[in-house]
């Protein structure tokens, strides 16, 4: 059902409509849902991105901004933010003006698969929980590598499939089932919340995704594993 409607009005389309609808309540279902865990990965990851002390940030499907405000909070860097939904953006801008960041965050409403900056505008990319919404995986990603510098990171945090057979199962359990009950009683919608689980189940996690990454133009491309497989983070570099 979920994947028959998704075909019926377009990926990009279903994305943006879902996402404004549960815009309100999406940060502190992210938190509960996920028992507090996505914090964790997502400072993860921000441990990454400080290393390379980047200038010039590009947070792609930024979402309400918490990997923005976070990378904001360990570098010095310039951080540009962009999504497709109008509704997600201007939650991340009231929670960037709380924290008094607007001079180093921008956010705006834009598409990963056309991407409004230059060519080697970035020394920086990333994207949390976002790659799999891609209508066009490969062209997002090769949209990505277009606006970065040459070698410059591309850092994607994205939920994948566990391997071992115990925590696949349980996982698909909750995600299958738990997930989309809670998600729905909260948020009031029917949708989003069985999405989630069929994005990740066709997202091609792992070694698939590092050989597309490959394909769209990055090298020395890595996997690091969160959780038992539940998460992983991917490094590659424009090449």
């Amino acid at each position: 059902m979920v994947t028959q409607q998704i075909h019926t009005v377009g990926k990009k389309n279903t994305v943006r409509s879902m996402f404004n609808e549960i815009a309100t309540s999406y940060d502190f279902l992210n938190h509960l849902l996920s028992g507090g865990v996505d914090i964790v990965w997502r400072k993860k990851m921000i441990r990454l991105v400080k290393q390379y002390q980047p200038e010039a940030v590009l947070d792609m499907a930024t979402g309400t901004a918490d990997l923005a405000i976070e990378a904001a909070k360990a570098t010095n860097a310039k951080i540009t933010g962009i999504d497709l939904s109008n509704n997600m953006v201007r939650v991340g801008r009231l929670k960037v003006d709380k924290k008094n960041l607007s001079e180093r965050i921008s956010l705006h409403v834009g598409d990963a698969e056309n991407i409004i900056y230059d060519n080697d505008t970035f020394d920086l990319a990333m994207i949390s929980f976002g790659v799999r919404n891609f209508e066009n995986l490969k062209l997002g990603l090769q949209e990505l590598g277009r606006v970065l510098q040459h070698n410059k990171p591309l850092i994607v945090l994205e939920f994948s499939k566990p391997e071992k057979y115990l925590v696949n199962k349980l996982y698909r359990c909750y995600s299958q089932n738990l997930l989309p009950y809670l998600g729905k009683k909260i948020s009031k919608d029917d949708f989003a919340y069985r999405y989630l689980p069929d994005s990740i189940e066709q997202f091609p996690s792992g070694d698939e995704f590092l050989e597309i990454m490959q394909e769209s133009g990055f090298t020395n491309c890595r996997q690091i594993k969160l959780s038992q497989g539940i998460a992983s983070i991917y490094i590659g570099h424009k090449s």
